[in-house]
């Protein structure tokens, strides 16, 4: 079982942010934040939503949802991210689930190596692999992971022609084959090289 850190600094109020779907051709980045409580990051399983099965991530976003202090989930669409580019939806799509929480945090843990912050924002701190080291940070994976997942199931049912049952939208030979035959659908982004 791996351990995650509850916190980087116990004394103060700490939401985890991630996304999902950066790489993706089709559909929307989707960020989530999330804030635990010490008890509850250190009883639930956490671990980065890539490293779980899909009925683990499903399982573990119920406990989240239900025992978190406060989560928020934000999707940024398909074509603000053509507009603005996938980095900027990234980040905006993390700074919109961190405004949404109902309890506001004092400092935020950020997935990855960079982020561009508002002035609504508390301080951050960027790291490298955090939703493998931080239980705020994972938990955020999985939300943001399993929320984008249910919305390209959706999806799949309007344009089942792109296997987004299995890929999610995310860049697999049949999908590059399913658009060279079927063509682009409304929701594939046109500012990523599709072929």
């Amino acid at each position: 079982m791996i351990t995650l850190r509850p916190f980087l600094e116990s004394n103060r109020i700490e939401a985890g942010c991630d996304e999902a779907g950066r790489g993706c051709l089709a559909g929307p980045v989707v960020a989530a934040a999330v804030i635990l409580d010490k008890a509850v990051a250190e009883e639930l399983d956490l671990n980065d939503s890539k490293k779980l099965t899909a009925k683990k991530r499903n399982e573990l976003r119920v406990k989240i949802e239900e025992q978190s202090i406060s989560w928020a989930v934000s999707f940024v669409p398909h074509d603000k991210i053509d507009e603005i580019n996938i980095l900027q939806a990234s980040f905006l799509a993390m700074r919109q689930s961190v405004d949404m929480l109902l309890t506001k945090p004092e400092h935020l843990l950020i997935d990855g190596n960079r982020f561009v912050t508002s002035d609504s924002m508390p301080p951050h701190t960027c790291i490298v692999k955090g939703d493998a080291k931080f239980s705020s940070i994972a938990a955020a994976s999985i939300l943001a992971k399993t929320h984008r997942d249910d919305f390209m199931l959706k999806q799949n049912e309007k344009w089942p022609g792109y296997s987004w049952h299995s890929n999610f939208g995310y860049p697999t030979k049949a999908h590059r084959l399913a658009i060279d035959k079927l063509g682009p659908t409304p929701i594939h982004r046109i500012s990523f090289k599709l072929l």
